[in-house]
């Protein structure tokens, strides 16, 4: 018995929970038909006409989908809430059932002509109609969602270390501020989903009221700034690195010897390398004279340096392929290159201690030519009785004029007039002295070419040196400026520091 009561229980709960639910959907219809009856939904819901209609308006962040900086257009997920009273959709609650709720098509009932006025959209308005939710007391709430897309002013001059600020402007398309009060309701982020590029600062809102000169009538809209921080990680790895890689490949030309014939196409090499990440940048930025971004800065600085290196490499490489019948060093580069500069950078000229000897050995050479004497025919007297001697004198010897050539023989022949055969007798010693002295003559020659190949070598030395005392300066000058560059460029940006520690820790 008591299982059989236990089953009629149930079958009593389910029959009059069915005969609930038709008597709901019975003034359920009752209900719409009575609202609906005389409602017009062009009517503004009050009942005063001279009052304005307070509408709440809010919004709800979801996601931040795409910031197209060449276009200057901002996307968003957005969910607008509208809150109102409308004094037409009262009920009592008693009278239907309980009803409490009820949801009307945005098409049956008067809703706000509420738009983003800074729309890029197509259609202009993006947000899908959902229908309206109606309490008892006439209190409507509209939450229509929308993918919106709002004109942005992209401020690209701390790109990539830039912080961005969107509005998205809200109003009343036809209703001036004595018909529809527009209130502003805080932005809610609490379900926005992260975006891999942009970092979400904040949404703070501000109710604004404008007073054109042709009305008297105010126009109020509600405005939220969407602050974002761009995320530098991408940008830092794949544009800051390879530059930075790419101005130390500059400075790497000062240290490739100048015989290798490749330092023009290493710096030239360099500097397209620059050109080509300029052009990236340059694909991604809005074309605009404002301002110019911070990247680019960095990139014209270091493009500088690199073609300032190539310029400065052609100047090393007149110097160290300088022609030695040119002329001598003039004093000033001697004493600014070779003396005050290489004591600066701690450089010793290759084979110092070796510099003075050509110059003794040049000085002993003609000495020992200057001084030296030969004699026609040892221990030969001629038939007066005087010695036949040849002297080979140089031009310092006084013995003979000055001449055109680097010598001069001079002889003393001392014979009897009346005695012509001992001269007869020395023709031979003569001839054999003459073959000598030419002999002589062509060695000093020779000797003549090695000094001033010596000589030729010390002027060849002297600008090689000159010119890797450009290369060493050249190379501590520019890197010192690389590295300033660097760093007062990439830290004048205002959240450089909290991006590199957010991004790359």
């Amino acid at each position: 018995m008591q299982a059989w009561k236990w089953l009629d229980c149930v079958r009593l709960t389910l029959v009059l929970y069915f005969v609930k639910v038709s008597q709901q959907g019975a003034y359920q219809r009752k209900l719409y038909r009575d609202l609906l009856k005389n409602y017009n939904r062009l009517e503004r819901p009050v009942l005063n006409e001279s009052q304005p209609l307070t509408v709440d308006l809010g919004v709800t962040l979801i996601q931040i989908i795409d910031v197209d900086e060449k276009n200057q257009v901002l996307i968003t997920n957005v969910w607008l809430h509208m809150h109102w009273k409308d004094c037409y959709l009262k009920w009592n609650v008693t009278e239907y059932g309980g009803i409490r709720t009820l949801h009307f098509p945005s098409d049956y009932v008067w809703v706000p002509d509420i738009l983003l006025y800074n729309s890029a959209d197509e259609r202009f308005d993006a947000t899908f109609h959902t229908n309206v939710l109606v309490n008892s007391t006439g209190h409507s709430q509209y939450l229509p969602p929308g993918i919106l897309k709002s004109t942005c002013y992209i401020d690209v001059r701390w790109f990539p270390f830039d912080v961005q600020r969107c509005d998205l402007k809200f109003g009343s398309w036809t209703h001036d501020g004595w018909l529809v009060d527009l209130q502003m309701l805080e932005a809610d982020i609490s379900t926005y989903l992260p975006n891999g590029e942009w970092d979400l600062v904040g949404v703070p809102g501000k109710r604004n009221e404008i007073h054109y000169d042709c009305c008297e009538e105010p126009y109020p809209d509600v405005t939220y700034t969407v602050l974002i921080r761009r995320r530098t990680l991408y940008y830092g790895l794949n544009l800051l690195i390879p530059c930075l890689l790419i101005s130390g490949l500059a400075l790497l030309v000062f240290l490739l010897p100048a015989d290798s014939g490749e330092k023009i196409s290493l710096g030239i090499t360099v500097l397209l390398s620059l050109t080509v990440f300029m052009l990236l940048v340059a694909e991604i930025m809005p074309a605009t004279s404002d301002s110019v971004p911070l990247i680019a800065r960095y990139f014209a600085a270091t493009m500088f340096i690199v073609g300032l290196s190539v310029v400065v490499t052609v100047l090393v490489l007149q110097l160290h392929y300088h022609d030695p019948h040119g002329g001598k060093m003039p004093k000033w580069v001697r004493v600014v290159l070779l003396n005050w500069c290489a004591w600066f950078l701690r450089m010793k000229k290759p084979g110092d201690g070796r510099s003075s000897v050509p110059c003794r050995y040049n000085q002993q050479q003609q000495q020992s030519f200057s001084t030296m004497e030969m004699s026609g025919m040892p221990s030969q007297r001629s038939g007066n009785g005087n010695m036949i001697y040849f002297g080979y004198h140089t031009m310092e010897n006084p013995c003979c004029p000055v001449s055109a050539d680097s010598g001069v023989m001079c002889g003393r022949i001392t014979c009897s007039p009346s005695k012509d055969s001992g001269c007869a007798q020395s023709t031979p010693m003569v001839g054999s002295s003459l073959e000598i002295v030419k002999i002589l003559e062509e060695l000093q020659f020779i000797a003549k070419r090695f000094r001033d190949q010596d000589e030729g070598e010390v002027l060849c030395s002297e600008w090689k040196f000159a010119a890797a005392v450009v290369d060493r300066l050249c190379l501590v000058a520019f890197t010192v400026f690389s590295i300033i560059c660097t760093f007062a460029i990439l830290m004048s940006a205002p959240n450089f520091i909290e991006a590199v520690s957010k991004d790359f820790a």
